[in-house]
């Protein structure tokens, strides 16, 4: 398996074009090759914001509670920039609308959401196993990512210790200041590269997350009753495991495995807490030997980040790893972000500073 451990920055293959952006200023699209700062955002010239929002996120009330909150987003930034916004009509669909921006020479581009849009916005910036580039190859200014917390808000955001308001999102744009963070590539044996910018975990937590996508309609109960269901019929499995291209270590009787790259997931559980997006770095927790009640009795450590001194919590800094059912099965689940992606095996690795987030 590839490790994309840099990734190319060349243009993206062409595809067609997603009717994506419905301008709420009447100012056109403005490309031109003006410089912006890579602190606080420049007020020489209008920037391009273009919002992705999946309506139907969290049972609808994603959308709902946009219709209600854009009047205020419009009038607190249309006097400094062009605001475009898009709604998703499906799986993958975010994902086009933020490549073509991309291409368009846009500013920004933001999920509006929880961290299934935007972890679409973020598979966005790649094609192909490469960055996709605006087409001006001369523009002084890259596309930065942004998001505001809506629905069911977002785990991601809680690493940068933002609270799930979407007013403070808004400042937050507004002021423009940009940092740079990692990404993760998650490459199988075949198809095409995979990438996350939250958690990437295995076995049992992303069994539970597989069966919870089905609840979501009940906010985040829906990881309770998507763990209840994923340990009928578990069983922890021995998996073998090379960090950093080394050696191949093996470890037995592994129930989840979790690489961080941002310290939450399922609903606030501060799985790997000395991830950070910003070091180049993830986070590998690996849990052993947990019977159900392990769970139960140790699920406060789980969410407060205190769970490393568990017996059988193991915890790595890496930059790659690969893991391998050791039976050579294909039932060991594999998720990104929340997001279902297949079986193993599986490589993972990181791409330091990958793209510019707005902080």
């Amino acid at each position: 398996m590839i490790c994309l451990s840099q990734f190319a920055l060349g243009r993206a293959p062409p595809m067609a074009k997603p009717s994506v952006f419905r301008a709420e200023h009447p100012t056109a699209l403005d490309l031109s090759p003006n410089p912006i700062s890579h602190g606080a955002a420049s007020s020489s010239r209008r920037r391009d914001l273009v919002f992705v929002v999946n309506p139907r996120g969290a049972s609808g009330r994603t959308g709902k509670e946009w219709k209600k909150f854009f009047p205020y987003l419009r009038s607190r930034l249309s006097v400094d920039c062009n605001i475009y916004e898009s709604l998703t009509s499906g799986p993958s669909h975010a994902i086009d609308i933020t490549r073509e921006a991309i291409k368009e020479g846009v500013d920004a581009v933001i999920a509006v959401g929880g961290d299934g849009t935007l972890h679409e916005v973020v598979n966005g910036f790649f094609s192909a196993g490469k960055l996709v580039t605006n087409h001006n190859r001369e523009s002084a200014h890259s596309t930065a990512l942004g998001l505001i917390p809506l629905g069911t808000g977002s785990d991601f955001a809680r690493t940068f210790g933002w609270r799930n308001d979407p007013y403070e999102a808004v400042e937050r744009i507004a002021k423009g200041v940009r940092s740079w963070v990692d990404v993760g590539v998650i490459n199988g044996e075949t198809g095409e590269p995979h990438y996350f910018i939250n958690v990437a975990d295995l076995h049992l937590s992303a069994k539970a997350g597989y069966y919870a996508s089905r609840y979501k309609r009940f906010g985040n109960l829906c990881y309770v009753i998507g763990a209840l269901q994923a340990f009928m019929g578990h069983r922890n499995q021995d998996l073998r495991v090379k960090v950093n291209e080394g050696e191949w270590e093996e470890y037995s009787q592994v129930t989840a495995l979790c690489v961080g790259n941002a310290k939450y997931f399922g609903g606030g559980m501060k799985i790997t807490p000395n991830a950070d997006p910003r070091n180049g770095y993830f986070e590998v927790v690996i849990l052993q030997d947990f019977k159900w009640y392990d769970f139960i009795l140790k699920l406060f450590k789980l969410y407060n980040g205190t769970h490393l001194s568990v017996k059988n919590v193991t915890s790595r800094r890496v930059q790659s790893i690969e893991v391998e059912d050791i039976s050579g099965g294909d039932s060991i689940y594999v998720q990104s972000d929340g997001e279902h992606l297949g079986f193993l095996p599986r490589k993972l690795c990181v791409l330091p500073a990958a793209i510019e987030m707005i902080c």
